[in-house]
Formats: structure tokens, C-alpha cells, sequence
């Protein structure tokens, strides 16, 4: 009888676990939106390519002027040391979101764009990202999106057509749009909320802000006639006053993008009130 029981309560089935798909998802969608580029995911290859070099640019400036601050500054050289690192982080910035795109770019120039072919689920002239629009399309594979220039979304009707696409393969960079089938509705374009407009601005000017509040903060202290019997505690009050500018920057902007992102759920269909 003890085994017999002992058996039966191996064999007793489990109750099931729920799944957690969106987690999942959303994992593979950030880690395919990394690959992709990440904010510079659909611009063309040639424009993400000279933005490297601008940016590759605008980095050898600040090596330049992190060694002159360094090698001449008036109080020393722990204070010149302060003043200079700051000018690291516009470099950190480029090297974060410009860096990636632009190795994927030169790999779009070398490779050769794919062919996607599928029915259309939806198209916007608007999206995360500037001078880009949104397309949804249904393939065999299941139904995909991609970020289109708007101008090329303007032939895309309001029924339910067949698409082209070529897309480059490391950027995903729609080179062209084409639409088979009958147009038989325009495609209706709703009015763009002036928040939503500055909504996507936000990503490119909150690493500007805090890199040229924090360049202030540092630099405008280091420079000043204060403490200079001390330079250690020069060099330490000029960090302090970079790290409280910059930390403004960013809690400000956080708390706008909080509060624009409100107002846009707000707008969306059946939110309360």
C-alpha cells in the first residue's frame, strides 16, 4: 500500500505555471533593438557614417581640450586633471549610441539588402524616432515593424495592400518601398499632439544638457581664483559642482519625460477621464 500511494503521488500531474510571455518579448525586442543600432536603428547607412565621423570629430576636440586644460591650467595640476576628465564624457556619449550604429552602417555598405514581402497591417508617419515613420507588415514569419522615412510612407494606402521592402540587413534601413494592389482608401493621419512631438526629442537633448551642464559645472569652478592654497579641495569642489549641475539636467528631464508620457496615455483611446 505505501509504494502504491508512494506512485501515485509521483504520477499526480502539476499544476500548470502561467507563462510570461511579455517579459520574454520585451527582453528580445530591447536586445534586438540594440542590435539594430538603437536610437539610429532605420536611418540610412550613409547618413549614420558621416554622423560617425562628426562624431569622431567632436571626441578628438575634447582629447585636445582635456590635454591643454591638464598641461596649463593655473591651479595645479589636481584642479586641471577635474577639468579635463569632464570633457570624457561627451566621449562616452558618442562612443555609446554613435559608435554601434556606425559599425553597423559600414556593414550595410559591404552587405546586400533583403527582400520583404507582406501583407500591410498598419503605417504612421510617426514614431520614436526623428524624420522616420512606423510600418507594420504580416510575413510568413509573423508580423514584423520597421521604421520608414516619412516621405516614403506617403504611397502607402489605407486598405490592405501587399509591400515591398528592401532593408538593409544590420540597420534595417527600408532603401525602398513598394506597394502592390489597388489603392482604394487613403490612408487617414491623425492630428500630432505638440507633446508628442517634443516627447521624442527628449532622448537627444537630455545627454546634451547633462554633458554641457556638467562641462560647465567643472570647468567654471576650476577656473575661479577659490582655494588656491588647497588645490585638492579646489579640484574636489569643482567635481561636486559638475555632479550637482548634470544631476539637475537629469532629474529635470526625467521628470518632464514623466509627465509628458502621462499626458500622452492620457490622449490614447478609453484612458479614464
Amino acid at each position: 500500500m505505501g509504494k502504491r500511494r508512494q506512485q501515485m503521488r509521483q504520477v499526480r500531474p502539476k499544476q500548470a505555471q502561467a507563462p510570461q510571455p511579455a517579459v520574454g518579448d520585451s527582453k528580445r525586442q530591447r536586445a534586438r533593438y540594440v542590435a539594430s543600432g538603437g536610437i539610429l536603428q532605420g536611418y540610412s547607412p550613409e547618413f549614420v557614417v558621416r554622423l560617425g565621423y562628426i562624431g569622431g570629430a567632436v571626441s578628438l576636440a575634447c582629447l585636445v581640450i582635456l590635454a591643454v586644460l591638464v598641461a596649463v591650467h593655473p591651479w595645479g595640476w589636481p584642479v586641471g586633471i577635474v577639468a579635463g576628465m569632464v570633457w570624457l564624457l561627451p566621449i562616452a556619449f558618442v562612443a555609446s549610441f554613435v559608435l554601434p550604429g556606425y559599425r553597423l552602417a559600414r556593414a550595410d555598405r559591404r552587405g546586400e539588402p533583403r527582400m520583404v514581402q507582406g501583407q500591410l497591417v498598419g503605417a504612421s508617419s510617426l514614431s520614436t524616432s526623428i524624420g522616420l515613420g512606423m510600418l507594420m507588415v504580416r510575413t510568413r514569419g509573423g508580423q514584423e515593424q520597421y521604421l520608414v522615412e516619412s516621405s516614403k510612407l506617403a504611397k502607402v494606402p489605407g486598405n490592405q495592400v501587399t509591400v515591398m521592402l528592401t532593408v538593409t540587413p544590420a540597420l534595417r534601413h527600408v532603401r525602398s518601398l513598394g506597394v502592390m494592389g489597388q489603392r482604394l482608401a487613403p490612408r487617414p493621419e491623425p492630428a500630432v499632439p505638440d507633446v508628442v512631438r517634443r516627447l521624442r526629442w527628449l532622448p537627444l537633448i537630455t545627454p546634451i544638457g547633462l554633458c554641457v551642464a556638467a562641462i560647465i559645472g567643472v570647468d567654471v569652478v576650476a577656473m575661479l581664483p577659490i582655494l588656491t592654497s588647497s588645490a585638492g579641495l579646489h579640484a574636489l569642489l569643482a567635481a561636486v559642482a559638475g555632479a550637482l549641475l548634470g544631476g539637475a539636467v537629469f532629474g529635470s528631464s526625467y521628470l518632464y519625460q514623466r509627465a509628458m508620457q502621462s499626458r500622452v496615455a492620457a490622449l490614447m483611446p478609453g484612458a479614464a477621464g
